[in-house]
């Protein structure tokens, strides 16, 4: 395959911090693992610098101004994937964040001091149509989150569990039958059963609730 062709597979991001020393710290990071990185601007001008760059997805690091940039984020009126980073200190703050993140196509919400290899999986999940939410923020958001997905009344199973993993993993039925062991009609018979105890009308929004109520573990 042409390096050319490679190189435009892969995600292109416009990363967003206050301070410069994390902005270019995160893109040297992405870049290590195959993401291209346009551009790296303190939000400034971020409407602008969006239109100039058309982004595939929008890096955000909250840091110590994370007022200033949910007030950015609020006025941002496109569909573009968000993935942001908080600092553990922004704990009360989740649930405004979350409202704002949600009227995005799809999000992710990690812990600043996330690894990177986490950070470069959750910009993978979004390449597939994911939504992503750390583990460690998980039992934090259960408040907000119950209020719109109450939880099943009807619990998963524990195979009914390990299929939305793998779903969440942008996994097809195939490769989740090749995965577990197991034929594709029981995949699609386990995946019909999440879809109905998480009231989800496709694959993709089952997975988005079962990561609004902390099931999916990244």
């Amino acid at each position: 395959m042409p390096a050319s062709s490679a190189l435009s597979s892969q995600p292109q991001l416009l990363i967003v911090a206050a301070s410069l020393l994390s902005r270019a710290g995160l893109a040297a990071l992405l870049q290590e693992r195959g993401c291209i990185v346009l551009g790296q601007v303190d939000g400034a001008d971020l409407e602008r610098d969006l239109d100039r760059l058309e982004p595939d997805i929008l890096v955000i690091d909250f840091g110590w101004e994370a007022d200033a940039m949910r007030a950015l984020l609020a006025r941002i009126d496109k569909d573009i994937p968000v993935l942001a980073t908080i600092l553990h200190d922004d704990e009360p703050a989740l649930a405004p964040l979350l409202g704002l993140l949600r009227a995005f196509p799809r999000f992710a919400l990690l812990l600043n001091d996330s690894h990177p290899d986490a950070i470069a999986a959750a910009i993978a999940a979004l390449e597939q149509g994911l939504t992503v939410i750390d583990p460690r923020l998980a039992g934090l958001l259960g408040s907000a989150a119950s209020a719109e997905y109450p939880p099943p009344a009807d619990p998963l199973t524990a195979r009914e569990n390990e299929v939305l993993q793998l779903l969440a993993r942008g996994l097809t039925n195939r490769a989740i039958a090749h995965e577990l062991g197991i034929t594709q009609h029981t995949v699609k018979y386990h995946v019909n059963a999440i879809m109905s105890k998480l009231a989800a009308q496709s694959r993709t929004e089952a997975v988005v609730r079962a990561t609004q109520l902390g099931l999916i573990v990244l």
